[in-house]
């Protein structure tokens, strides 16, 4: 069955990205408290192109400049808040 046949609930799912490439899980995203981190905790946006409007972002948003976090990263940023 092709995309065009499908039944319109099954096309508009497949277009939902939300749900897993989020600001949690993006490179960008500086959170308040990196330790205890989750969907709800809100924090900043630091691409480059987004900085200056000093956007407060929560875990569960996205766009379209989203860049996935390795862990190493993760791991960096949880250390550093643990140590301040």
């Amino acid at each position: 069955m092709s995309s065009n046949q499908e039944p319109e609930p099954q096309r508009s799912l497949k277009r939902i990205t939300w749900q897993y490439e989020n600001c949690l899980s993006c490179v960008w995203f500086r959170p308040n408290d990196a330790l205890n981190a989750d969907l709800f905790e809100r924090g900043a946006c630091v691409h480059s192109k987004l900085k200056a409007f000093d956007l407060v972002v929560s875990g569960r948003d996205w766009c379209n400049l989203f860049t996935e976090i390795r862990q190493a990263q993760i791991d960096k940023v949880q250390e550093k808040a643990s140590e301040g």
